[in-house]
């Protein structure tokens, strides 16, 4: 790895590192899908409802802890641009410990955690019944769930995404074969489900932890002075609590979103969850260069080298660009008939065709702030991505107060794309500072 840091930025690396994590990312929709549909092979609704409802709920969780992937990247990014490579290990072993911790915590905070997230999405009692039956089998794997982001994140630091997507396709393959298996061939319905998400987990950490092997063969990752070095652990709990603060704040303008389409009818808002998913599709694809930005930055920090930094930053953004061009092309040309697959109500498509446009501006107005985030992260600048998220949660507040009494579902559509815009300005007034901090090695 040591020579590959020290090789130039170029095309076929940024490549080399982003199109494992797009490929990887394209198999998560097909793991709901199978999901669902081996369940809708019972021919019941309340199973459907039970595994979409308990993944939710269990997704959530887990992603309370998803600051550990990207804080990791940026830290072991940074480590390992500067040539500390004991440091690099020790961040692995916090990582795994943080996330066993983490995982813990759920385990013992299960039964009021689950009571509150019912609380919140009530359902039937024969659906909530056979959910609280799958999750009670799937929250035993949070420690591995949990430890994967951070094990995930150190491995795209060292542009190590072919193990990623590795990673991936064996959870996901695992997953969908016991899936098919435990379901559709022993019947265990519901329950099937969960257990084959479980095992799939738990081998995932397996598989992690030897694409990890060569590090384990160093006396460095058992080095618990450096480990447990307050200092060291302060940085790494400050840098994933401004992580956690700015994912909650997008959270909330998503969760708004979506409670105040609700306002508009059911048909508006089957409408807007079917055009949500325009905006999944261009985060997946669209991801694999911003965690190229976030590993090349981070060595370029750890370098203190703002031409790397630079370079590192336009050879991804390039990508990020035509890929831009090429979703808003293929939406162009096909977001009608994708609109029409995901709804069979007439009333729904006709709704979702009058705002298809908006889609077609998504990957040009979003493009800058997943950059940009990428770029914050592997620069550990997670103070500026904090603040600016809350100004841009701001932003959108005033957006909608302004435009949804005048335009409706429009206006709302208007405001939540202007967050995108609000959040890219914001965070590029704090770039020129990113670079003076990195020229001065002060990151």
């Amino acid at each position: 790895m040591a020579a590959e840091t020290t090789s130039q930025i170029t095309h076929r690396r940024v490549l080399k590192i982003a199109v494992p994590i797009v490929i990887s990312n394209a198999t998560v929709p097909i793991l709901g899908a199978v999901d669902t549909g081996v369940v809708g092979q019972l021919g019941e609704a309340a199973p459907i409802g039970a595994v979409g409802i308990g993944a939710i709920i269990i997704a959530s969780l887990y992603w309370f802890f998803g600051f550990l992937r990207m804080g990791t990247t940026g830290l072991t990014g940074q480590a390992l641009g500067a040539g500390r490579m004991d440091e690099v290990t020790a961040l692995l072993t916090r990582a795994i410990l943080i996330g066993a911790v983490g995982g813990l915590a759920i385990l013992s905070l299960q039964v009021p955690l689950f009571w509150a997230a019912f609380q919140v999405s009530p359902a039937s009692a024969e659906v909530e019944g056979l959910a609280r039956g799958y999750m009670a089998i799937r929250v035993w794997s949070a420690p591995a769930a949990i430890a994967i982001f951070g094990i995930t994140g150190w491995l795209i630091a060292q542009e190590r995404t072919r193990a990623v997507l590795v990673l991936q396709l064996w959870m996901n393959g695992l997953n969908v074969g016991l899936d098919l298996w435990f379901v559709l061939g022993l019947g265990w319905g519901v329950n099937g489900v969960a257990f084959a998400t479980f095992l799939a987990e738990w081998s995932g950490l397996a598989l992690a932890l030897w694409l990890c092997r060569e590090t384990f063969t160093t006396p460095a990752w058992r080095d618990w002075a450096r480990v447990f070095d307050k200092t060291r652990l302060r940085r790494m709990l400050l840098v994933n609590v401004d992580i956690l603060i700015r994912s909650l704040m997008l959270m909330g303008i998503f969760v708004s979103f979506l409670f105040l389409g609700a306002d508009f009818g059911d048909v508006t808002l089957a409408a807007n969850q079917i055009l949500l998913q325009f905006i999944e599709i261009t985060a997946y694809a669209l991801d694999g260069f911003a965690f190229a930005a976030e590993a090349l930055v981070g060595q370029a920090v750890g370098k203190a080298s703002v031409e790397r930094l630079r370079r590192s930053i336009g050879v991804a953004s390039v990508w990020a660009l035509l890929g831009t061009l090429l979703l808003s092309l293929a939406f162009w040309l096909w977001g009608a008939a994708i609109v029409d697959l995901m709804a069979k109500s007439v009333e729904v498509r006709a709704e979702a065709r009058d705002y298809l446009n908006y889609m077609l501006l998504v990957p040009v107005l979003g493009v800058a702030s997943w950059m940009l985030d990428g770029i914050f992260i592997g620069a550990t600048r997670t103070a500026d991505m904090r603040n600016m998220s809350i100004l841009s949660t701001g932003a959108f507040v005033i957006a909608v107060s302004v435009l949804v009494p005048i335009y409706g579902n429009h206006g709302l559509w208007i405001a939540f794309l202007f967050s995108f815009v609000a959040r890219a300005v914001t965070l590029g007034a704090r770039y020129p500072a990113l670079e003076r901090a990195t020229a001065a090695g002060a990151l």
